[in-house]
Parts: structure tokens; sequence; C-alpha cells
């Protein structure tokens, strides 16, 4: 699982990061450490958001916070691990505690370890935490002080947000308990996404990563139904919402995108330039029984069709993957079918994890289960595979100009991303020449001069 980087943690991250002023005398202060995937960070900025309004300061160390918000993953038993690890800390440094988020929903398995914390709340249950907060520490509001941010709080830099469009998920994965702790799908109205992505254009973002459980499910469970939108009518439907998203002028990155009929809709925007040339797409697997017993879509041979047409609609589009070796009972002919797939799909984007049991899962269960050396070996082997793919795709863009978006900037270089590149996940681009005046959120053409494994360099053009 992709962890929230390490800055967004209450003792390393910078104020000015979380958009707040040093507390007022007498006024409450929390912090907050949020771990887990871009959906939690998502929920951590509402619960932030929430509290600023309510007249609480956000504390960017252990030691000014009044309390302690842990914004927990509980998706495989190492996330779990950390989690109870950073639950144990904040006691530690702060001493009081409230818990949330995936890992909330088994409270037993937390107050079995740590019996002090304050409160134990599940995922995306905002209500609940901000009971926990009202009980630990009563607010205090001044009315002429404490206003809701125009924008909202906010822990990624100013000029990329997540946009999550829906909870939950239909699927049953064998391999995920993600269904039993976040429930079956539920999206949110086109219009308020929207509003919220046009909100978010206007305080200066410039890409919107939008995010869910099954982004290309989104509406199914509201029957794809209208709603108003600038003087006309929008469906509940990823590609109604991208079409749309697309118009408001930033960058538009879709991620965790299950490869349905309905997804080739979303290359012709993307071949027109309103949604970025990129799709997170999680295949899990290549071999139809590996994929069987994890109880997913077993097309692999027609998923390279797709891709082959999806290529072909819209040369430029970037395929990021992520990939579970040693499933129970992979075998080494299954795994080299998967090896044989990879050279076929020639995918832009590779992650790959190793199969760990986790509780309540029904993968745990299965028989035939693959010993730990030997799913390390896979593990090694499938990525040395991807790691090639990805050199000599790299190396095919020295000399090609490109637009990317600046991350950082530092007395070395800039740190920049290509359209192909999502934050925390993927490449950089660098450059380290004439890079002094760019700023973080500059959007420039580069001509690549230098390719690695993994990340380009580049000269502005």
């Amino acid at each position: 699982m992709s962890q929230n980087p390490p800055n967004l943690r209450p003792d390393l991250a910078p104020a000015a990061r979380l958009g707040d002023a040093p507390a007022r005398p007498g006024q409450p202060a929390l912090g907050m450490v949020s771990l887990g995937c871009p959906k939690a960070l998502v929920d951590s900025e509402r619960i932030l958001t929430r509290l600023r309004a309510e007249g609480y300061a956000i504390s960017p160390d252990y030691t000014g916070a009044d309390a302690v918000i842990v914004n927990t993953c509980g998706f495989l038993d190492s996330a779990k691990a950390e989690s109870l690890e950073a639950i144990g800390e904040a006691l530690k440094e702060n001493g009081r505690v409230i818990v949330t988020g995936c890992l909330g929903a088994e409270p037993e398995y937390i107050t079995g370890v740590h019996p002090k914390v304050l409160a134990v709340t599940g995922p995306h249950q905002y209500e609940q935490v901000l009971d926990a907060v009202h009980a630990a520490v009563p607010p205090s509001p001044d009315p002429y002080v404490d206003l809701l941010p125009a924008s909202g709080v906010s822990l990624t830099p100013r000029h990329y947000s997540y946009l999550k469009i829906s909870e939950g998920c239909n699927h049953k994965c064998k391999f995920c308990i993600i269904p039993d702790m976040r429930g079956r799908l539920v999206s949110r109205p086109a219009h308020a996404v929207l509003r919220e992505a046009e909100k978010l254009v206007e305080a200066g973002v410039k890409e919107l990563l939008v995010i869910s459980q099954d982004t290309s499910a989104y509406g199914v469970d509201r029957k794809h139904d209208l709603h108003p939108w600038k003087g006309g009518e929008v469906r509940s439907h990823i590609t109604d919402l991208a079409r749309e998203m697309g118009k408001l002028g930033a960058w538009v990155r879709l991620h965790y995108v299950y490869p349905y009929p309905h997804v080739r809709q979303l290359i012709p925007l993307m071949a027109e330039g309103l949604v970025l040339p990129y799709l997170d797409i999680p295949f899990q697997h290549a071999h139809p029984d590996v994929l069987k017993r994890m109880a997913r879509p077993a097309a692999a041979a027609k998923t390279l069709d797709e891709i082959a047409a999806w290529r072909r609609d819209c040369p430029e589009i970037t395929l990021r993957s992520t990939f579970i070796v040693g499933y129970p009972g992979e075998t080494e002919a299954e795994f080299q079918t998967l090896l044989d797939w990879m050279d076929e799909a020639q995918l832009d984007r590779v992650g790959c994890f190793q199969y760990e049991n986790v509780d309540g899962a029904r993968s745990n269960a299965l028989p035939d289960h693959v010993p730990d050396e030997v799913k390390q070996d896979r593990w090694n082997r499938f990525m040395e595979k991807a790691q090639a793919i990805s050199e000599a795709k790299l190396a095919a863009k020295v000399g090609q100009r490109i637009d990317v978006i600046v991350d950082e900037v530092d007395e070395d270089a800039a740190t920049c991303r290509t359209k192909a590149d999502a934050p925390e996940i993927d490449g950089n681009l660098f450059i380290d020449e004439g890079f002094e005046a760019l700023k973080p959120g500059d959007i420039v053409t580069v001509e690549v001069d230098e390719a690695g494994e993994y990340d380009l360099w580049g000269r502005l053009v």
C-alpha cells in the first residue's frame, strides 16, 4: 500500500503545510497523523477542515496539541503494524489519542494493544470523530477569527489535490477486506464533485487527482442519475464527470480505474487533452486461474486487446498498474504467464506486492500458500522485468519536448512530474540548470536529455 509522505506526520509537517496560523492564547489545538492511501488523506483533510471551522488550531507537533488524531490504515498486516506503532508513538509523545480510519473498524484490535486511547472510530465516520474530539477537547471558537477556510485544509502541496468521488466498493476480491471496512459503493452527487473541483481550481490547484476504490464504477449505485450543472444536466457517470472536470483548466488524473468496457469512452477525452492520458488500473495478475481464485474478472487476453485499442486511439497514454505475486496456489507456470503478459502489455508504470494474509480475507483459507522465499524470488524477477520495460520506455523519451509540473525547488534542482507521473508513486523529471526562477505549481516545457530506470532529466525550452 502506498503511504502518505513522512512530512504529513504532525511531528514533521511544517505549520505552513497545514494552512494554519499559530494558536491564539487559550485556543484548543489538535495534531493529526495521516497514514494509508490518498483516500484516507482526503478523510484527514475533511476532518481538519471541520475542526478548523469549529475554532480548533492545527498543531504541527505533538507537544503543542491538546490531543492527537491518528488516521489509520488496516489493509495489510504490515499497515496495521505501522498504525499500531503510530498510535503508540502518539500516546508516548502526547498521551491523548483519538483513533479513526480503516483499522478503526476493529476497535478491539486497537484497544487490546493500546487500552489508553480516548476513542476509536471507523473509516469516514466524520461525525463520530468530531464527537470524540469535543469530548476530549471542548471547542472554544472566536466568531470574529475562526472562519471556514475558503478551500479547506489541505495536506498536499497547494498545486495538486486529491478529489474523492465515491466511498466503498462492490467487488468481492478474496484478498481484500476494504468492502468490509468501508462498505459498498456510495457515489457522491455529480454536481457536488464538480463544485468541489471548481473551488479547488479557483483556489490555485493545478492538478486534480481523482480517487475512489473503483473510479470506473462511479454512479452505478445512483443508476447514473442526472444533476443540474452550469445551466444543463450532468450524469453521475465517470465519463461525464471527467469531461466536465476537463473543462476547468487543470490537469485531471484518474486513479483506480477497473477496465470495464465503458472505460474506452474515456480515451477520446484523453486524446482531446481534456483528461491526462494516464490510466491507473489494478490488474493484479494475468493468469485466468489466479484471477479466478482472486474472484476477479479473468479476461487477461481481452485486456491486451483493450490496451492495444487504447494505445491506437491515444498513442500518448500511460498505463500504470499493480500486481500481486505469490498468491495462494500460484504455480511457477502461472507466474511465468504473468511475466509473458508483461512482455506483451509493456505497461509504463508498475508496482508489485508479495501476497500476505489479512485478517478477515477469504484468501487466507485457500490451499497451497506460497513459501516466503518463493514469493521473494518471484517479486525480484517481476520487478526486474518491470524495471527493464520502464528503462526502455523512458530512454525513448530522450530528445522529446514535454510539459511538466513543478513540485519542489531547492538549491540543487527543480523536481517535476510529467503527465505520465502521479505524485508519490511514479517517477520524476529533474531540471538542474536554469531552474532558479521556477516555483511549485508552474507548468513548463522541457526537452528531455537524460533517462534513468524510473526518472528523467531535462532542460527548460
